[in-house]
């Protein structure tokens, strides 16, 4: 079971690694063989270096200036809910992007979270 602290406490761990850039501090969040699901309907990143490879390549090589904000929605047993919002430069070509969503965690006994699902929007603002 996931307490509100925990969830809260996780949620800003997450944030923090995103706006850092730093994959390691974002592989430390989750179990050795959990299942992040950036998207519905592509297949699940599975373990720790799946998703220290999609941490480095998005989050520490592909986007600066980034913020981002999580609000808890409900907790329900081992899974918590969230609304989210990011925004970032793109270094590949200075666009603006921002992105609105929604996150679902199931956590471990440790903490740590075992499944990762998330459904997003993106707007984004060429570069000047």
């Amino acid at each position: 079971m996931i307490t509100p602290a925990a969830f809260a406490d996780w949620l800003r761990r997450y944030g923090q690694a995103w706006i850092d850039g730093d994959p390691q501090a974002a592989v430390h969040l989750f179990t050795a063989d959990a299942a992040y699901h950036e998207t519905p309907f592509d297949p699940p990143l599975v373990g720790h270096d799946a998703i220290r490879r999609y941490w480095t390549e998005g989050a520490q090589d592909g986007q600066r200036q980034v913020t981002f904000a999580a609000q808890p929605v409900a907790i329900d047993g081992d899974t918590g809910t969230a609304r989210w919002q990011a925004t970032f430069v793109r270094v590949r070509d200075g666009a603006f992007v921002e992105l609105d969503g929604v996150l679902a965690a199931r956590f471990g006994a440790d903490g740590r979270c075992r499944e990762f699902r998330e459904w997003w929007h993106r707007r984004e603002t060429a570069a000047r």
